[in-house]
């Protein structure tokens, strides 16, 4: 902990307020708030820690704190200050997508739509809805049963939806408000929970119908039936007093917190959001921000009334939203908080399941490789095959997996300068070389474990440039492929033998993983050197040679020995300045060898 940091400590107010912590180049990774600055931000410097916070509080070199009069004004400032700094420490909630909403318009002849904006425009609004799938497929049940019009301006004659009976046609023929203020009840009544008796109306017709013989007009009705009950009686949970409402459930584990909120409208469960994300601070302050932001910073619609678990600072969060905040003590109220919580619990242990089996199938997956060629556990692995086609275009790629993932930002590529024809033993021995002579003069890490896509041989070629040119002594292993290009056995030891795998466990799947990333590699390399061949000119590598210059060269020399042979007068009277004319010739009369490796 430096001084700037000691001393700030020292002086700290035992008062609400934010705080601002910042990393060495001045910015803020991380914003917070507490209701005792002295005691919340000291807590971040002294006892122990989970590795995310260890991993915040390692980073911060400064920071700076602001005194408010309450806590509810320190939540306000919370959130005003994250969303203008960003920090990447703070909960993400950046998606400011809304929920889709159906809307019967306050016009003249009004029309249903659909919408993601709720605007004080006399409108009836009818949601939200829990995708706008959904809300579409209403509005297509509701096009098909009330007619209002379609279009948003009105055509000069009747359009087709007239001639299917889905529109009463008012660009033509008078349509009396009265008519329409029986359209617009009607849908209202549906949407606020009165499709039941339609429904039972539908069914009346289609018992009629199939009665009558008419099978067609009884299927069409049939299937509106179904729609109905897809689109407005998916939810199972209800209250019946009709009151929108969002249900509030939190759990945490390990430095991870889980929000799920059920939106409840016309006393119907629709759709829940649910949040996972770590937090720095005491649980329930970080739910108190959560919840803040999620009304006033992404623009979700505020409902009649919010239900939150016991703990909640219920009069800052009334205070902040301005709606009915409730922590219900018993009844179906208390049930769906407790629903809430306990599906959030059960997004916790799902998250940290998956982390396990991630580890399976990674860390513990290279212990148990480890084991099996009696080696140090070999976290850092790199693997190397060769591709060409009968000698042409020869390269070679190596991989690294650190702790059985990928590493691709290590990933290398090999053009083949000194090996002439498909010798693949050569080709191994001349990239073993030139990669760890590199690693050594650079003093880069050694691998714990190389892999040799191939056999004996490539095993051999690759031992014999380790150990007796560059005296290394790295364990190597070849992986031998069947007659379906599968891996099929593991090589290791002096001399090279099978070493025993049961091709259903994990440390298996990662020598299979390697092995098919490093083909892969190769594979895409070589086919890309090979597209670029048949079109490459020694020019096009040459600084400050770019399309224009190369045509201007060629249009004049013809060709580039003639460019080779001209002189740097020559070459500026193209308008090419003096110094990158002496860059051509000496690239072109003098070429340096190409880069050793390249980054994918």
């Amino acid at each position: 902990m430096n001084k700037t940091i000691t001393d700030k400590l020292a002086v700290l107010p035992p008062q609400p307020g934010c705080y601002l912590m910042k990393d060495k180049n001045g910015t803020v990774i991380y914003v917070g708030k507490s209701k005792t600055l002295r005691n919340r931000v000291r807590s971040y410097f002294t006892g122990a820690h989970d590795r995310k916070t260890q991993r915040l509080v390692a980073e911060i070199v400064d920071f700076e704190y602001i005194v408010t009069s309450s806590e509810i004004e320190a939540l306000i400032l919370e959130m005003n200050l994250i969303k203008k700094y960003d920090p990447k420490y703070n909960i993400l909630l950046k998606d400011d997508k809304t929920y889709p909403y159906l809307k019967i318009t306050a016009e003249e002849q009004p029309r249903l739509l659909v919408t993601r904006k709720v605007k004080k425009d006399k409108g009836k609004y009818f949601g939200p809805y829990p995708n706008v799938i959904a809300a579409r497929e209403t509005k297509k049940l509701l096009d098909r049963l009330y007619p209002l019009r379609k279009c948003n301006t009105m055509p000069d004659r009747v359009c087709l939806y007239y001639h299917m009976h889905q529109c009463l046609g008012p660009c033509v023929y008078p349509v009396s408000q009265e008519t329409n203020r029986n359209i617009v009840q009607n849908i209202t009544t549906f949407l606020n929970g009165g499709h039941h008796q339609i429904k039972k109306d539908l069914q009346q017709r289609m018992q009629e119908a199939s009665e009558e013989l008419d099978f067609e007009r009884a299927k069409e009705l049939r299937d509106q039936i179904q729609h109905i009950e897809s689109v407005m009686e998916q939810q199972k949970m209800t209250l019946t007093d009709q009151t929108d409402r969002d249900v509030f459930g939190f759990a945490y584990d390990k430095g991870w917190m889980c929000v799920q909120v059920f939106f409840i409208r016309q006393g119907k469960l629709i759709e829940r959001d649910v949040s996972m994300f770590p937090f720095f601070d005491e649980p329930e302050e970080t739910f108190l921000t959560f919840v803040g932001r999620f009304y006033l910073h992404q623009n979700h619609l505020m409902p009649k009334q919010v239900l939150v678990p016991i703990g909640t600072n219920v009069e800052g969060l009334q205070q902040l939203l301005d709606t009915d905040v409730a922590i219900p003590f018993r009844g179906r109220k208390k049930e769906l908080v407790e629903l809430a919580r306990k599906n959030a619990k059960i997004a916790i242990k799902e998250k940290f399941s998956l982390i396990e089996r991630d580890e399976d199938r990674t860390i513990k997956a290279v212990e148990s490789l480890g084991e099996k060629l009696n080696i140090e556990t070999p976290h850092r692995i790199e693997a190397f095959d060769n591709s060409n086609i009968q000698g042409t275009d020869p390269v070679s790629a190596m991989i690294v997996f650190t702790d059985g993932r990928p590493d691709k930002k290590e990933y290398r590529k090999y053009k083949v300068r000194d090996v002439k024809g498909p010798d693949d033993y050569d080709t191994m021995r001349e990239v073993i070389r030139r990669r760890y002579k590199r690693v050594l003069q650079d003093n880069l890490p050694l691998p714990d474990l190389i892999v040799i896509d191939g056999g004996k041989g490539q095993m051999s070629a690759a031992l014999e440039v380790l150990e007796d040119e560059l005296g290394l002594d790295i364990p190597v292993c070849g992986l031998a492929k069947d007659d379906k290009h599968r891996t099929s056995e593991l090589l290791y030891g002096t001399p090279p033998e099978v070493v025993n795998f049961d091709r259903n466990t994990q440390d298996f799947y990662l020598v299979q993983r390697i092995q098919d990333e490093v083909h892969r590699f190769a594979i895409s390399f070589h086919r890309q050197l090979r597209g670029k061949s048949a079109i490459k000119s020694k020019l096009d590598d040459i600084p400050g040679v770019g399309e224009k210059r190369r045509r201007l060269l060629m249009r004049h020399f013809k060709s580039v020995p003639a460019i080779q042979e001209a002189s740097v007068e020559e070459i500026s009277k193209l308008g090419i300045p003096a110094p990158t004319a002496q860059v051509i010739l000496n690239h072109l009369n003098n070429p340096q060898d190409e880069q050793e490796d390249e980054q994918e």
